[in-house]
């Protein structure tokens, strides 16, 4: 259905600016609303077609910018110029050393060119949602950018309607454990020769990520205290070995490939201040921590999968490594220092 139109989204919005400065996700919260119907009601943001594939196609051409992905307990921010893509259908990717993105097309439902103030100074961004109003990625302009190539693009992908249409999107519930074959699923696991063959797995034996590592625990899969994570940011930081770090939604995965340096745990968050790599982590949202071996024909690859209460991935924690080459000895010394001194 589309969205009540409410032109006192807005006004809300700014009264409660004035009470406390929040982030348009959590205003949006506080407003009863989704942040696709706030940020529809702006005077700045003009709504875009649904033409995605185009719109990513046409992304290069702005040059240096900010690329933010987020979920509920998780902000993954790179900053640089986006490659050409490659589209295959609803799947798109773009790899560089710094942009680094999975796109799932079929968990975009609308988009937006915004033009806001910020301390006196207005800011230019594209923004994307998927059919709940929850955004998808956001790609900030920033000094480097080419603000021409911005105007360009609105004035070509700008829609007519300006309605939000939002729709019931149910994530996945997963099968009773019953009804999984647990040993074709081991079985499976076991004979992967790449990793992206687990997506592949996942789905041929229906069972859920969070799932098939329960059902496997003790072989490929193990739980470690949630404190893990926080130890492997720290040590990476110190030892400049470097991790990829993957955030994703509904919509988009974002990776981080490299090192970290300016590591930063303040209250409940983790953060990295990074100037081509930020991210902003919900430590105590972290209900589950796993790490998970996956076998390949480079040898085994090990990941740290982080869950949530209800199951949903926070994100994912690897060591830097490239196709065909094999998993990195330092990723594997920094595991094996941070489980030591966890006692796990």
């Amino acid at each position: 259905m589309y969205a009540e139109a409410d032109n006192n989204i807005y006004s809300r919005y700014q009264d409660l600016m004035q009470e406390t400065k929040l982030r348009a996700r959590d205003a949006a919260a506080r407003l009863g609303v989704s942040e696709a119907e706030l940020v529809s009601s702006m005077p700045g943001s003009i709504r875009l077609r649904s033409d995605f594939p185009e719109i990513l196609r046409a992304l290069p051409s702005l040059g240096e910018v900010l690329a933010l992905t987020r979920n509920e307990s998780a902000v993954h921010e790179k900053r640089g110029v986006y490659p050409e893509p490659s589209i295959n259908g609803h799947v798109g990717l773009f790899h560089s050393k710094n942009i680094d993105l999975r796109v799932f097309l079929l968990g975009w439902q609308s988009g937006f060119a915004v033009r806001d103030e910020a301390r006196g100074q207005e800011r230019r961004s594209l923004q994307f949602f998927d059919p709940k109003g929850d955004a998808v990625h956001k790609i900030w302009l920033e000094e480097k950018s080419d603000v021409a190539a911005f105007d360009a693009l609105v004035e070509n992908f700008a829609a007519q309607e300006a309605e939000v249409l939002l729709r019931d999107f149910q994530d996945p519930v997963d099968r009773p454990d019953a009804d999984i074959d647990v040993e074709g699923l081991r079985a499976a696991w076991s004979e992967m020769k790449d990793t992206h063959q687990f997506y592949g797995i996942l789905r041929r034996f229906e069972v859920g990520r969070l799932q098939a590592m329960r059902l496997v625990a003790g072989d490929w899969a193990r739980k470690v205290p949630n404190s893990i994570t926080q130890a492997i940011l720290q040590r990476a930081s110190e030892t400049q070995v470097p991790i990829m770090v993957f955030v994703g939604n509904r919509g988009l995965i974002q990776i981080h490939a490299g090192p970290i340096e300016r590591f930063s745990p303040k209250g409940e968050w983790l953060n990295i201040f990074d100037h081509e790599f930020g991210m902003h982590l919900r430590n105590d949202h972290i209900h589950s921590s796993w790490i998970v071996r996956k076998p390949t024909s480079d040898g085994d690859v090990t990941s740290v999968e982080l869950f949530d209460e209800a199951g949903r991935e926070i994100g994912l924690l690897f060591g830097d490594r490239k196709p065909g080459t094999p998993e990195a000895a330092s990723w594997r010394a920094l595991l094996r220092d941070v489980e030591g001194a966890l006692d796990v």
